[in-house]
């Protein structure tokens, strides 16, 4: 049974400490404990590419192949400036699995079908489409069972997993022909940090869309800036749209994207540098991670449900 990491070890290596070799910093944001490291023993689950509702249960390592050998290659290119479509693509394609594969990934993508499952339940009890409840319960409809918390939606999620992998080549164009921010840090004392999700998320104007920062080494990130006009099935675009801008960014620029980072990180933080401020700033953003808010609309009769990632704190 193997073990598969979800954040790749190559982009884990990029945070290593000088003082430390072959390890890195970490934090966990539930209990602020603080430990060091090595890539192999972090962001691994056992048979975590492996999805017995493809056809092909372990299809999802045929496209990393593709992927992490050229990751290091790609920050380089995008740190002189130099990008070509293998480096976009690169980039493109970690994040798309990360989205896809990781826990929390995998825990953010579930809240949609929650959604679809409840929403269903109702509307088959407004049509009289489920058995009257009984008595007994004390309750009228499903509905109330919801509401009450009596009755609760669980996904496997391996499912939502699923449909991340079958769709990753259509988020891989999506990023594509998205306009990115190259971020360079070079600020003295605040490298950027990363996590075991590492994208974290901007709002936008637009109510479920926004943009995702992704830190891919201490001194390097990037924003991919979505364009709503593009639908995420479109698998045939041409990268030749692609277009970035590279942002030298001031120290309080990095403070904003470490703080993102923290927040929409799932429990740990990994860093290179242990800096004395550093458990204090976890601290202060580690009751917070993202979550999936539904939107309900009802217009005509019909039922429209809109889904947009959020940046909650927690209780």
């Amino acid at each position: 049974m193997p073990l598969d990491h979800y954040v790749s070890q190559v982009h884990l290596k990029n945070f290593y400490s000088p003082k430390l070799e072959n390890r890195m910093y970490a934090i966990r944001k539930s209990d602020l404990n603080f430990f060091t490291p090595d890539a192999r023993s972090v962001c691994r689950i056992k048979d975590g590419s492996t999805n017995s509702y493809l056809a092909q249960d372990r299809a999802v390592e045929e496209f990393l192949k593709g992927i992490e050998p050229k990751y290091n290659s790609a920050l380089e290119k995008l740190s002189a400036d130099d990008i070509d479509a293998e480096c976009v693509y690169t980039i493109a394609g970690f994040v798309a699995y990360v989205m896809a594969c990781s826990p929390a990934g995998m825990r953010i993508n579930s809240e949609p079908l929650k959604s679809i499952v409840k929403e269903t339940g109702r509307l088959m009890g407004a049509d009289n489409l489920i058995p009257t409840l009984p008595p007994e319960l004390g309750y009228n409809t499903l509905t109330d069972l919801f509401d009450c918390g009596k009755v609760s939606v669980e996904i496997d999620a391996r499912y939502p997993q699923a449909l991340g992998i079958t769709s990753i080549k259509s988020w891989v164009k999506r990023f594509e022909n998205s306009e990115w921010d190259v971020l360079l840090n070079s600020v003295d004392g605040s490298p950027f940090f990363t996590s075991e999700f590492p994208l974290a998320i901007e709002k936008t104007k637009n109510f479920g869309e926004i943009n995702i920062v992704v830190p891919l080494s201490p001194k390097l990130a990037i924003r991919i800036l979505f364009d709503s006009s593009l639908g995420r099935d479109h698998i045939d675009f041409s990268s030749s749209i692609f277009r970035h801008r590279v942002r030298k960014l001031s120290r309080s620029d990095v403070v904003k994207v470490n703080r993102l980072i923290v927040r929409c990180a799932e429990d740990t933080v990994f860093f290179r540098d242990d800096y004395e401020w550093i458990r204090k700033f976890v601290m202060r953003n580690s009751l917070f991670r993202i979550e999936r808010r539904t939107r309900r609309v009802e217009c005509d009769g019909k039922v429209l449900l809109l889904f947009s990632p959020e940046i909650v704190k927690t209780e």
